[in-house]
């Protein structure tokens, strides 16, 4: 059975988010950052960075959520043929950690980046459900769970982005979103 490695309040929830969605069996195994049990040997040997979210899929050992969440969406999900298609994707997945999230949640930047970012998104969800159209995908994952935890953590005001707080909901109220995210951040 699959393993991921995760702490409290860590992006190992977007990843298990993930996993609910595809209905995928997997072991969750709650690591104690405060004690550093992520910076123990045994650890190390799965993620020589010592971070969380890492997985354990057979003889398969990955990190870095965001490299997770394509390779689950490859191996268990449905990625389009064309490698054009799996490349927007992996676009989204890749925005969604390295610019949306840097973009919002570090302080220096966010009155500037948030602007930029939030706009088009806007746009984009005032045109259609999800970030590739009608259907949800592993892309929605990635940047649903940033934009889902600004409303928990920063308490911006998104008033601005109409389609964008839609979109949030859109995702909170998925039942996968609500077992894997929802359920842990109390």
């Amino acid at each position: 059975m699959l393993k991921l490695y995760g702490g409290a309040r860590s992006r190992a929830a977007i990843v298990q988010w993930y996993l609910e969605e595809l209905g995928v069996p997997y072991e969750f195994v709650l690591l104690d950052m405060q004690a550093g049990e992520h910076r123990q040997p045994e650890f190390l040997k799965i993620n020589p960075i010592g971070k969380v979210p890492a997985i354990v899929d057979g003889d398969f050992q990955l990190w870095e959520s965001g490299a997770i969440l394509l390779y689950l969406a490859e191996k268990y999900g449905k990625l389009p043929a064309s490698p054009e298609d799996r490349a927007i994707i992996a676009q989204w997945v890749l925005f969604a950690n390295a610019t949306l999230g840097t973009g919002i949640f570090i302080e220096a930047s966010r009155e500037r980046e948030t602007p930029r970012l939030l706009t088009p998104l806007n746009e984009i969800f005032a045109k259609q459900p999800f970030l590739l159209g009608e259907e949800f995908s592993v892309a929605d994952v990635a940047v649903g769970s940033i934009l889902a935890y600004i409303p928990l953590m920063l308490k911006l005001d998104l008033s601005a982005y109409p389609a964008v707080e839609e979109y949030i909901q859109r995702m909170v109220e998925r039942p996968a979103y609500q077992k894997a995210i929802a359920g842990r951040s109390s």
